[in-house]
């Protein structure tokens, strides 16, 4: 795969040579048009620093913007075991070398995408409803894609592209809007005597200001759309079971796009685009289609190699179309399809996932989830003011949990009070501090206290491993 992959990296800066003399001649004729001479030469070295800035805020921090713009949390082992199991797994069999940290978006809408320069500093983010709605399988086979756009470099490239094509589209809305509040007007009365040589700048200008967008957006799309299958003949063979990703991409297809509020300039980056999974592709689309990634996954008749992959890409779209290139091919060795994992009760696991990702979510989000002898997990917002609660199902009343001074919990005011909270078993707790803070105790919480951020006190945990 080492070949495929500096074949990759080698596509990848050719594109972005090519997006960068769009930029670089788009400056130059903006620049030109508004002063002949050197003023084309002007515009080429703006265009380039324009470039060079917006390129630095991406790289220091352009995967923390797209993760806040997607309101994503980072969680910890504990939040979601079997997700951090299948990341740890799927960065092992693809040889990352190191672990991406794991976010939660609060979306009902299954889907996933990877951020980050290079593998040392990447992320996976999945939706809270991909967690409900895909089995082990087929989340493994969606969290093995995306750790393939991560090993191949993909992100990096998504970033310098995306990167690029904002400049020349920055650039490009700029100079439109400044003939239509009446620069060119300014501009051609100040140069009297050659109205047509006017007319000529002015038409080149205007067409590249045009088609330097369009341009530069139909090459990103045509290399997205490869790295999509490459990605997907990867997460095949990380898994050694096609049909996980191939069910996973018919469940996240069926509900992409329903009711999900997606950042356009984030949308390309999910394994699914939510703002395009239409039947068919055009030219505008930045993945290939489902159903054409569904048959080739299907077709994997031969095993879940590399090789397998090939076959079955040629098999769907025609002996004369390719994926992977001969030396990936030949190194490649044989790969064969595993069993399914099993479940004893599919029905009540389905139940389960998605009990799990409504907890983990509200978990969160803060808030108190109390549970009742009758079965009903209460849920607390944060901003709730009373005392206590009565269960919707047996009427209990039940306090809410806090925590308190060793003598009267949750009575002082006083900050420097020693305080307590007293566990009230082994799985996930959660309790507020007098300050109002909420604070969530997992399985595995050891420590002897916890400090509180907003107030600064210092909590004791009873009960705790550690006290």
């Amino acid at each position: 795969m080492w070949e495929a992959i500096q074949s990759n990296k080698r596509r990848s800066w050719y594109l972005i040579g090519l997006m960068g003399a769009m930029l670089v001649g788009l400056g130059f004729g903006v620049g030109y048009f508004y002063a002949p001479g050197m003023g084309g030469a002007v515009g080429a070295v703006a265009a380039l620093i324009l470039w060079l800035v917006l390129l630095l805020v991406a790289f220091a921090g352009g995967d923390s913007i797209l993760l806040a713009s997607a309101k994503a949390r980072e969680i910890r082992k504990e939040d979601a075991p079997q997700l951090w199991n299948i990341v740890e797994e799927m960065a092992i069999a693809s040889g990352l070398g190191r672990m991406p940290r794991i976010y939660i978006i609060d979306d009902d809408a299954p889907n996933a995408f990877a951020v980050g320069r290079n593998p040392e500093k990447a992320a996976v983010a999945v939706t809270s409803g991909l967690l409900r709605r895909l089995n082990r399988d087929e989340l493994q086979g969606v969290i093995a894609h995306e750790i393939a756009h991560i090993q191949n470099l993909d992100v990096r490239f998504m970033t310098l592209a995306s990167v690029m094509i904002g400049a020349i589209v920055l650039i490009a809305d700029m100079f439109l809007r400044s003939l239509w509040y009446g620069g060119g007007r300014r501009r051609s009365s100040s140069s009297r005597g050659g109205g047509q040589a006017q007319l000529v700048i002015l038409g080149v200008a205007l067409l590249l200001a045009v088609l330097a967008p369009l341009a530069a957006q139909l090459l990103y799309f045509a290399c997205s759309r490869r790295r999509e299958y490459l990605a997907d003949a990867c997460g095949a063979r990380f898994t050694r079971y096609p049909e996980g990703l191939a069910s996973a991409l018919e469940k996240i297809a069926a509900k992409a796009g329903q009711g999900s509020k997606v950042n356009r300039s984030l949308a390309p980056l999910y394994i699914v685009n939510p703002l395009q999974c239409g039947p068919k592709a055009s030219l505008s689309s930045t993945h290939p289609p489902i159903a054409t990634r569904v048959a080739i996954l299907r077709s994997m008749a031969g095993g879940a190699g590399y090789q397998a992959y090939e076959a079955a890409y040629r098999k769907v779209l025609g002996k004369d179309n390719h994926c992977l290139s001969e030396r990936t091919l030949e190194s490649d060795e044989q790969v064969a399809v595993r069993r399914a994992t099993a479940e004893a009760d599919k029905k009540k696991a389905a139940v389960e996932r998605a009990r799990e990702a409504v907890d983990l979510v509200d978990r969160l989000a803060d808030f108190l989830l109390i549970p009742c002898v009758c079965g009903v997990r209460i849920k607390v917002p944060p901003t709730l003011k009373r005392d206590s609660l009565p269960c919707p199902r047996c009427g209990r009343v039940h306090p809410i949990p806090r925590a308190g001074t060793a003598s009267k919990q949750g009575k002082t005011k006083q900050p420097s009070a020693p305080m307590q909270y007293q566990r009230k078993g082994s799985g996930w707790e959660s309790f507020k501090c007098p300050c109002g803070r909420v604070h969530q105790l997992g399985p595995s919480f050891s420590a002897s206290h916890v400090d509180c951020v907003k107030c600064g006190r210092k909590i004791e945990v009873i009960g705790s491993a550690a006290s």
